[in-house]
């Protein structure tokens, strides 16, 4: 089996353009959620979102093409025969919302296969490659398969590209679940009491560590254990014994062959919901037992960007690793009932050199990955 390297990243979210200035403004604590003035959201229970500035429609397509051209703008050169793998749950959603109100729109774009074969000739791929959609576990699932397809040998180098977009059609649907916050979201928090939605891209390009050496190419970090597992108990709440996740994770240890004592932070799903903390507390708890890790969620300050969650959690993750600090967990004050792990709203110092990394997703799909920081 081949070793998995990530030897290029990028993000865009609401804190930022780029992955530099997500990181600093996460670790000062901020939050892009703030009222949404895309659309009129004055008839939903929760009127905030972290969304990006500056996006505007060009002519008849979706806001989905200027945020990846933001994102993929000066990223690094392709190795040749590189692979395409992406993840999102909606696509160009907003252009089928336009179509619905009578309103001018791609129709093209609708499908997943439109933003697919832009990507294959924006970046010069001769296969458009393929969608994961698994929901908020999407991109998750999405690097798994990436490192599964390296490790086998079936590629020498797969660019991972996830994206989804704030629409009303995604607010509307939350709101009608009662899974939002007004106050915006709370990750872990004793009061918590829903999650926010956002926006944003994460590219990431893996390689096979012997051709990127080869290449002479260090790489960021490695993807070195991966697992998923499906709960089956209800389309989209939880399993309350965390199951699926408990799983997820030991498959994810297993595949990097090492044990709950080698982990050293946890980058959690934490949307803020009542039942998802509480579902991962569970799962945690069962898995590392009386061990307490530094643990944080990215979705205070970020938003639940879906699609997008795990392409950005990982890209994060490996600079927590490198620069040895795990992000603060915006919004959060007050500890949850019953939870002994580390969540703070200020960075937390972290040592070693695997971080957990873990999604969950409606339908019951729980996915786990394991990163590897570089040695110094």
């Amino acid at each position: 089996m081949s070793e998995v390297l990530i030897t290029a990243t990028a993000t865009i979210t609401g804190l930022g353009p780029d992955l530099d200035t997500t990181w600093r403004r996460l670790l000062a604590g901020e939050t892009a959620v703030r009222p949404i003035l895309r659309f009129d959201a004055g008839r939903y229970s929760a009127r905030n979102a972290s969304w990006i500035e500056g996006l505007e429609t060009r002519g008849d397509r979706s806001l989905l093409y200027p945020l990846l051209e933001r994102l993929l703008d000066g990223f690094v050169p392709l190795p040749p025969g590189c692979r395409l793998v992406a993840a999102t749950t909606k696509g160009c959603i907003d252009t089928f919302e336009r179509v619905r109100k009578g309103l001018p729109g791609a129709v093209d774009d609708i499908p997943v296969s439109g933003p697919l074969a832009w990507l294959a000739a924006r970046l010069g791929l001769d296969d458009p490659g393929v969608n994961v959609n698994s929901a908020c576990a999407s991109s998750t699932m999405a690097v798994a398969r990436a490192a599964a397809m390296i490790a086998s040998g079936r590629a020498d180098a797969v660019l991972v590209v996830c994206m989804d977009l704030v629409s009303e059609f995604i607010l509307s649907g939350f709101s009608s679940l009662q899974a939002l916050d007004p106050a915006g979201c709370r990750p872990f928090d004793r009061n918590r009491n829903g999650l926010s939605i956002g926006e944003g891209g994460a590219a990431l390009l893996m390689m096979s560590a012997e051709k990127a050496r080869g290449k002479g190419i260090r790489g960021i970090g490695s993807v070195v254990g991966w697992g998923a597992a499906n709960d089956a108990t209800h389309v989209t709440a939880p399993a309350r014994d965390g199951c699926g996740l408990i799983q997820a994770i030991r498959l994810a240890m297993a595949k990097a062959s090492i044990g709950p004592d080698d982990i050293s932070a946890i980058n959690a799903h934490g949307t803020g919901t009542v039942y998802n903390d509480a579902m991962e507390a569970t799962a945690f708890e069962s898995v590392f037992g009386s061990r307490r890790i530094p643990l944080n969620s990215l979705k205070g300050a970020i938003g639940h960007t879906m699609g997008a969650a795990g392409g950005i959690e990982v890209a994060v993750g490996l600079r927590s690793l490198a620069d040895r600090t795990l992000p603060p967990t915006t919004g959060f004050g007050e500890p949850m009932e019953r939870f002994g792990f580390p969540v703070s709203p200020l960075p937390q110092p972290i040592g070693g050199r695997y971080l957990l990394s873990t999604n969950s997703g409606f339908g019951g799909i729980n996915a786990a990955l394991v990163l590897k920081g570089n040695p110094e």
